[in-house]
């Protein structure tokens, strides 16, 4: 963890921190869907959920805070925008373990393509007479 965080860097990984944090929530989660599609008053955002507008603003602080969203301010609106940039960062990061997980899941295919390439050839090798190898 420790070298982790001076390869990184402590910024990126306060930032991180920031983003999971806010991602547990499904609420959250369900804001930034909704975002997808496209801006949103927050009046908008508390209309499918079963909760106040405080809260519901509670939760765009959040997001806010993280970098995963932005608000504007139009007249006497002020919309409320997903913010692509962190998500990138984020999905950067993900991006080195899904290799490391492409790599050892590659190396077991071959190891097992090797194992059965090896109980082809010596038959006797098989669990057919009890061995159990």
């Amino acid at each position: 963890m420790v070298l982790e965080l001076i390869s990184y860097g402590q910024a990126e990984s306060e930032r991180l921190d920031a983003v999971f944090a806010a991602l547990a929530d499904p609420t959250r989660r369900a804001i930034l869907t909704r975002l997808a599609s496209g801006e949103a008053s927050v009046t908008e955002l508390v209309q499918p959920f079963s909760m106040s507008q405080p809260a519901v603003s509670k939760h765009i602080k959040v997001l806010e805070r993280a970098g995963l969203v932005t608000r504007g301010r139009d007249a006497q609106r002020r919309p409320v925008r997903i913010d692509a940039r962190m998500l990138s960062e984020v999905t950067g990061w993900l991006e080195n373990y899904r290799k490391l997980w492409e790599e050892n899941f590659d190396r077991l295919d071959t190891l097992l393509e090797e194992l059965k390439a090896k109980d082809a050839a010596d038959p006797q090798s098989g669990t057919e007479t009890g061995d159990t190898k």
